[in-house]
């Protein structure tokens, strides 16, 4: 990347478990950017699919497309200040090709992953309460009834099922991913972060875990009118929120067995 001491990062989580919290808490490290839902991995994959294109064909300048496709990180991240970027993306999906196919090939430095755990019946159950609560949900578009709702949710082109694949493909790579387990930053967050920085070679940062704020990197914040209201509102304190909300039984039955 442009800056030779910077280092990139991925963070790989399922949604609702925890990555905007986690990001609101690295990011009062000045040092580090926790980015919201990154497009970088999919800049990547949009430029290599040129590749199957009749014009690229016709004229295979591969050596041209892949200076592109080397220089993706570098030219996205080329104006942020910070040093250290934690990346939020599938990066170890794999495919034909796949995110971690694409990332061996065209990212030099190498790269480490984060990956934020949470039980599966968990992340749907936070997504019944948010869709419920709030109904300008882009969830509430999928159907009338919850089970509609999640299936759609869990379609196979979805977000949650591309982070539960990348997510199984981390357990393969235990040296360069570090995994942290949403409950655990909810009850004791020190001792999660400061193991964390341990595994970023870093000198721990005092992080302070009340009175948070919303996420805003460079100025820029989430504008959740195009989700729903409250998709990425945290609380002001890091704690175990109740949820009321079951997930329906043959929902359960369908996904209960998919662990990660």
């Amino acid at each position: 990347m442009g800056n030779q001491n910077r280092k990139l990062l991925f963070l790989i989580a399922l949604p609702r478990s925890g990555n905007t919290l986690f990001a609101s808490i690295m990011n009062q490290n000045p040092e580090i950017a926790c980015t919201a839902n990154s497009v970088t991995l999919e800049i990547m994959k949009n430029v290599f699919l040129i590749k199957t294109t009749d014009t690229f064909q016709n004229f295979p300048d591969h050596r041209s497309l892949d200076n592109v496709l080397n220089n993706v990180f570098t030219n996205y991240y080329q104006q942020w200040p910070q040093r250290i970027i934690i990346d939020r993306g599938p990066a170890l999906t794999n495919g034909n090709p796949g995110n971690f196919e694409l990332l061996q090939r065209h990212f030099k430095p190498g790269f480490k992953c984060i990956v934020l755990l949470r039980d599966l019946m968990d992340v749907l159950a936070s997504y019944m309460k948010w869709y419920t609560e709030n109904p300008d949900s882009f969830v509430n578009t999928f159907g009338k009834t919850d089970e509609e709702k999640l299936i759609a949710l869990m379609k196979e082109d979805g977000a949650i099922v591309k982070q539960i694949k990348s997510i199984q493909n981390a357990y393969n790579y235990p040296n360069m991913c570090h995994f942290i387990k949403y409950n655990d930053i909810v009850v004791n967050p020190e001792k999660v972060f400061k193991k964390l920085y341990e595994f970023l070679e870093e000198p721990y940062y005092p992080h302070y875990f009340e009175n948070l704020k919303q996420i805003n990197i460079n100025d820029i914040g989430y504008d959740d009118t195009v989700l729903g209201k409250n998709m990425h509102t945290i609380k002001s304190t890091v704690k175990k929120e109740a949820n009321n909300y079951i997930v329906p039984k043959n929902i359960r039955e369908r996904y209960e067995h998919i662990k990660v």
